[in-house]
């Protein structure tokens, strides 16, 4: 393989990298150590790492959830922990009936009537859900992009819609004092060219948005709502997309027992109507009986290129996220419906408390629409902010410059069920004394 792409060494690779900065990297265990010195070395080092002992109030769509011990202890499985596709069901009946079981679960959870396997993450289905709305309308060709969805999503779509040239992406602006889309200009879309409008619930900025409100409005110009959930645990108590009128329910289930590890992998889910079943993309499980009358479970409508002529194929979607589905299932099996509706609860008033405890020092909530566990505050240098949070022991959260030049002096704060109430004065501490040094 080196000889192949033109380098000697394995350090060729990184020789960029200035020498000094390689030499400060290494570690430097001598050698013949056995295995438990080396543990305890790697220990030693692993335990000066400065975030350790930080309070994190990080979310944007990737959250700190408590993940339950048997998660772990199922997915640690070595029959689980394969990324090949069940195509034979004779040998994989505890994959396919895992995944059976986490379609079934996203059903419920988006009050929807058919869900697929296999979206890569919440960004990636987001984009497919566009390109299935396109199978289902043909004729139409207007995307409404609400504009309040996170970047990386939005970003995705676009690079997916790259390739559909006849296809024309609408940025729909976001109410500056609500934090919502803006609803006004959505109507403005309503037409005969709108083929569907994609909104965040809940959106970037942690607001509820009006999805029956958008549902309606696409429907009486005859396009689809797709509702796109980054903080998945929030369906535990909010109305679910189907039962405000979304075709086509898309997401990330990062929070169903998947830890953040650095921004992925997650696991994407997509649910839709039966009526548009064979325009999904990806996999679906479905269960039947052998030939011993015994249930059975089986791949079924696998509309991918792999299995079908490419023209007639719904997507490329080919490494199978199985074992990031089945932690969410366990998850989803183990919290019930009254714990996940519980720990949803909790999340809100968390959140609610941080905010009101912030509201003291002055430090207010940035948009006036009610939000779940993400609230944006207003702060005249959020960069400063972070940086006193670092000094601190404290990440106060994400700032919005970046992917938001108009909330330059804002900030994403995330609460969950993870975060103890006697931290938020020690954020409140942060916010105001990054505030009162301007």
């Amino acid at each position: 393989m080196l000889a192949t792409i033109g380098v000697e060494r394995l350090d060729d690779l990184i020789a960029h990298i200035p020498a000094e900065l390689r030499e400060q990297a290494r570690i430097k265990l001598d050698r013949g150590r056995d295995e438990a010195a080396v543990a305890a070395a790697m220990s030693a080092l692993a335990a000066k790492n400065q975030g350790a002992g930080f309070i994190s109030f990080l979310g944007g769509s990737y959250y700190r959830h408590y993940i339950p011990a048997a998660v772990r202890a199922i997915t640690a499985r070595a029959e689980f922990a394969t990324s090949y596709t069940p195509y034979q069901p004779e040998a994989s009946q505890g994959t396919t009936q895992a995944i059976f079981e986490f379609q079934t679960l996203i059903t419920q959870l988006t009050g929807l009537e058919v869900a697929n396997a296999s979206m890569y993450d919440g960004a990636s289905a987001a984009a497919e859900a566009v390109l299935m709305a396109r199978r289902v309308l043909p004729k139409r060709h207007v995307v409404a992009l609400s504009r309040a969805l996170w970047a990386d999503y939005r970003s995705t779509i676009h690079t997916y819609l790259s390739a559909q040239p006849e296809l024309e992406l609408v940025e729909v602006p976001f109410d500056l004092a609500t934090g919502a889309t803006d609803l006004s200009t959505l109507q403005k879309l309503a037409n005969d060219k709108l083929l569907c409008m994609v909104t965040g619930y809940p959106n970037a900025f942690g607001i509820i948005e009006p999805l029956g409100q958008f549902a309606a409005l696409a429907h009486q110009a005859g396009g689809l709502a797709i509702a796109v959930t980054a903080e998945a645990i929030s369906l535990g108590i909010l109305k679910s997309p189907g039962e405000l009128g979304a075709d086509i329910a898309v997401g990330e289930g990062q929070s169903f027992g998947i830890a953040p590890q650095f921004g992925g992998p997650g696991v994407g889910f997509m649910a839709a109507r039966m009526a548009q079943v064979r325009l999904m993309p990806g996999r679906l499980v479905g269960a039947s009986h052998d030939s011993r009358g015994n249930r059975a479970f089986t791949l079924t409508l696998s509309t991918r290129e792999q299995h079908i002529r490419r023209e007639k194929a719904t997507s490329n979607i080919c490494t199978n996220h199985s074992l990031n589905a089945l932690a969410a299932t366990i998850y989803l099996t183990v919290m019930g419906r009254q714990g996940l509706r519980e720990t949803a609860a909790l999340n809100v008033e968390l959140a609610h408390e941080a905010a009101a405890t912030l509201a003291k020092a002055r430090v207010l909530p940035r948009f006036t629409g009610r939000f779940f566990n993400e609230f944006v505050v207003t702060v005249p240098d959020a960069q400063r902010a972070i940086a006193e949070g670092s000094k601190r022991g404290v990440i106060p959260g994400i700032a919005l410059k970046r992917d938001y030049p108009e909330l330059s002096d804002s900030l994403l704060i995330s609460v969950t069920e993870l975060n103890q109430r006697e931290e938020f004065p020690r954020l409140r501490d942060v916010l105001a004394s990054a505030k009162g040094r301007d």
